[in-house]
């Protein structure tokens, strides 16, 4: 019981000291992790792994330069 109620405060602090855009993420991420039942953890991991595809389709969908390309002859 004392881990469940850890638990609960230390979110609640995020949620405070990160304003209104953290407290809608953690609610996110919290229907997350009951739509897949999963645990916060793997939905953190499944966001971190999509990051780098959101930031290739985003910088396309721009039209900017990649960091590095060559030619093959």
């Amino acid at each position: 019981m004392a881990g469940v109620f850890e638990q609960l405060t230390r979110r609640h602090k995020r949620a405070v000291h990160g304003g209104l855009e953290a407290m809608e993420l953690e609610a996110a991420m919290e229907i997350l992790a009951e739509v897949f039942r999963i645990n916060l953890e793997e939905v953190e991991d499944m966001i971190s792994s999509r990051l780098p595809e959101v930031q290739t389709e985003a910088r396309q969908e721009e039209g900017l330069w990649p960091q590095e390309f060559w030619l093959e002859r």
